[in-house]
Formats: C-alpha cells, structure tokens, sequence
C-alpha cells in the first residue's frame, strides 16, 4: 500500500513531531472534512468532534462540510477529485467506500482505489427500531405482526445499499417474512419519519436512535451485530434469533489517493491522536459509537476489502438492483 514505510514512521504522532513537520508549511489554509450524508447523523457528529481535535493539534481551522446526496456517493465523488495535498478530506462508510459501489451504476470513481485510507474511526451499531404505537416488544412479536398482516412490513433506513437497507434484506431472507424497504437520504430524515408513525420501523445507527429511546419515544427490538450493544445490554442480536446474522457497520476517514508526504504523515497522525483521545472516545461511545483497538490505515484497508466481499453476498442473494434511490 502506497505510503506504508512513511505512515509506520508517523502513526501516532506526538505533538513535538508536529512542530517539526510545521517546517514544511503544513497546513497553511484550512482544512475540509466532507461529509457525505445530511447535518445530525453519525457521521456529522462524529466528524466534528475530531475536527476540533485536528484543529487544535495542527492550528489551523478545520470545517466540517455537508454534501449529501445519492446514497452519499456525491461527496464521496467530490473528494475522490480533489488534490490529494492533505487539504481535503472526508468520513466515509462502508457504502460510501464499499457496497454503493456495486448498487449506483454511474459512479466515476473506485470507492476501493481511489482514496488513501486514513484511520478506522468506530464501529457504529445498527438497532431495529419501532414506533411505539406497534405492539411489539421483541423481534419475533414484531415479525409475527407483520407476517399476519396487523402491521406493514415497510422499514426505513438511511439509503440504498447502505447497512441498515441491507439488515432489512436479510432480515427478510432469514426470517421469510416481506420487508419492504423505503430510503431517506440519511437516518435522521428516517428517524423523523418513525417518531411520526409515517412508518412503523426502520433501521437506525444507535447514535442516531439513542435520544428517542431514551425519552421513550422509540423501542430497540434488537441490533444487528454479532455482539450485543454494551450501552443497551438488554437489546439481544437478531442473530440469537437467526443463527449466523450479521451486518455491521462503520465509520472512517479516507483522502483521495496518493495523497502527498509529508502532509499525509501529519494529517493521519493528527487524526490518529484524535480518534485515541480519551475524551473523544468516551463521547464517541456515549453517542452510540464503539472506537476498536486498531485504527491504523493498515485495519481499515484490511476492514474495508472483507466487509465489502460479505456485503456483496446479502445484495447479489437480495437480487437489489443496481439503481439509484
């Protein structure tokens, strides 16, 4: 992978190697972090709260840009054109850099060899979540209402292809019972709809899902990861149901490729440094989002391949079309 030996050499920077690489007039005009998806979301919060941090080590004002659109794949556009100079830069998902890739057929880049990744930012867990207005307090009672017919079957999610659409799918692939898919351009639009009881569930980052259930405003059925939320300890899996269910989901910051040396050393230190604070961490995790031990370029590249592979399976045994929403 392009810049390996000069990223080891970097990853996690300390502050006094950040005066050093000063000398080479690095960052001398802000800093752009694009955003893919609509202002409220998961990646909106998250992306603001390393911002600052970037900002505060590398003393330069970093912004924070909304350009969503087209399952995110429009930002994600943006960015893969720009200079790779360490002046832009994005939080990206496993749709945007992975599984839209096989479901938007006139994207102009390669969501897989187009960017330069920069650091695995947190896991982010998806819940199954209801109105409560459904007489649903589990995922069978609520499976069982809309197989009889008492409920519909339409959930929400926060677009096509996107891992909550695609929990959705195999959720009705294991369950055998008709889902049908409605997608917002993003979550909280989804959300919106749910605490309005224009749809009766959607699937929904537990970042996003998190203020409504604890107002009680919404139920949490269950999460789609293989492993519990720890934050939520009595919301099972769907794979305590359905032996083998799993669809996770993440968070992540790419540059375009070949990004320049030595900007591209500072700026993944910067972020490392971000990600590692313990105070970034803990509001990560009191947001809904889980930081993993290995952040380095060298996970999420490796995170990025496989779970594009795994995705790639529930939308070709899904028959999706490859359609824009």
């Amino acid at each position: 992978m392009r810049l390996i030996g000069f990223l080891l050499s970097v990853f996690f920077l300390s502050l006094s190697s950040i005066t050093v690489v000063f000398a080479n007039d690095y960052p001398n005009k802000p800093i752009k972090i694009i955003d893919p998806y609509p202002p409220g979301g998961s990646t909106d919060i998250a992306a603001r709260l390393v911002a600052e941090s970037i900002s505060n080590q590398l003393g330069q004002t970093v912004i924070v840009e909304n350009k969503p659109g087209a399952s995110g794949s429009i930002g994600t556009q943006y960015v893969a054109r720009q200079a790779a100079d360490g002046y832009t830069f994005m939080i990206g998902t496993d749709p945007t850099h992975g599984t839209n890739k096989l479901l938007i057929p006139d994207q102009r880049f390669d969501p897989l060899e187009d960017f330069t990744p920069l650091g695995l930012l947190a896991l982010n867990p998806i819940l199954l979540v209801v109105n409560p207005a459904v007489e649903a307090d589990t995922l069978e009672e609520y499976l069982a209402l809309v197989d009889a017919g008492v409920i519909e079957g339409s959930f929400g999610s926060s677009g096509l292809g996107s891992p909550h659409h695609l929990a959705g799918e195999l959720l009705s692939k294991y369950s055998g019972v008709s889902l049908v898919h409605i997608p917002y351009r993003g979550g909280v639009p989804a959300t919106n709809d749910l605490l309005g009881n224009q749809i009766p569930a959607a699937f929904v980052s537990v970042i996003t899902a998190l203020p409504h259930l604890q107002s009680g405003k919404l139920k949490a059925l269950a999460v789609t990861d293989e492993q519990r939320y720890e934050a939520l300890p009595d919301v099972p899996t769907i794979g305590e149901t359905f032996e083998g269910f799993s669809v996770p989901s993440w968070l992540a910051f790419f540059a375009p490729k070949d990004l320049s040396e030595p900007e591209g050393g500072l700026l993944i230190g910067a972020i490392q440094n971000a990600i590692h604070d313990p105070k970034i961490k803990q509001h990560l995790l009191e947001s809904g989002l889980v930081v993993p031990e290995d952040t380095s370029p060298e996970a999420l590249s490796a995170l990025q391949q496989s779970d594009f592979e795994a995705k790639r399976q529930i939308i070709v045994e899904s028959g999706l079309n490859a359609v824009e929403p």
